[in-house]
């Protein structure tokens, strides 16, 4: 079960408050999850701790280089129990959903190594990376956000995070409802701008709950 996340990014105060509030919040404090973010700057190149160049061949804007990133994995490495499976965000990679989710959830030490620019040097990927992962089909301006999103979304299956623990389990995507969407959900005041919660929800016969949840997903 997974126990470590390490953001490698050039922007680790992008993490401060992702890391103290909500489910991820919880978790770290709890001590149910090691995370936290490094600046890759660290081993940047020169005086000016430079991580990007432009590319061979020519082309638009500015590609990362190798050094910051693999040097940063290779010190984190040193100190860390587990053999971490290492993620690349890329618009390139595999698509993130809930099974990728419960694959990943399992690892016991993960990387995210957070792109930006153009790109990140090829050799990144043939040297430390182990699986490239999309969040979606859409361009964001670096990894930072991608990371934020797999983390969260793995960092939930932590036994004892959510408030219940049918809640992974009734999720919109879960392995159970996936295709099936989830009912609509309702909560005080009972009567809002004329709008009344369903009578079947208010009258403590769980069968008929159960079987109104069942037919009305959407």
């Amino acid at each position: 079960m997974l126990k470590k996340i390490r953001i490698l990014t050039i922007f680790p105060k992008f993490f401060d408050q992702f890391s103290e509030y909500g489910v991820v919040g919880k978790a770290i404090k709890s001590k149910k999850i090691d995370f936290s973010a490094y600046d890759i700057r660290n081993h940047g190149i020169g005086n000016n701790k430079s991580v990007d160049d432009t590319p061979y061949g020519g082309g638009p804007g500015m590609v990362m280089r190798p050094e910051p990133f693999i040097d940063s994995v290779n010190k984190l490495k040193k100190s860390d129990q587990y053999l971490p499976h290492v993620i690349l965000t890329s618009p390139n990679g595999t698509n993130l959903n809930e099974k990728k989710v419960i694959e990943l959830s399992k690892k016991k030490s993960i990387y995210i190594l957070c792109g930006r620019y153009e790109g990140v040097d090829q050799r990144v990927n043939d040297l430390v990376v182990d699986e490239e992962i999309s969040v979606g089909n859409f361009i964001v301006s670096g990894g930072e956000v991608p990371a934020m999103i797999i983390s969260d979304s793995i960092i939930r299956k932590i036994p004892g995070i959510l408030g219940s623990s049918e809640s992974n389990k009734n999720e919109t995507f879960s392995v159970d409802n996936y295709r099936k969407h989830k009912e609509p959900v309702y909560t005080k005041p009972r009567i809002f701008m004329g709008i009344e919660v369903p009578d079947v929800l208010l009258s403590g016969d769980h069968a008929k709950v159960k079987e109104w949840k069942k037919n009305n997903r959407f």
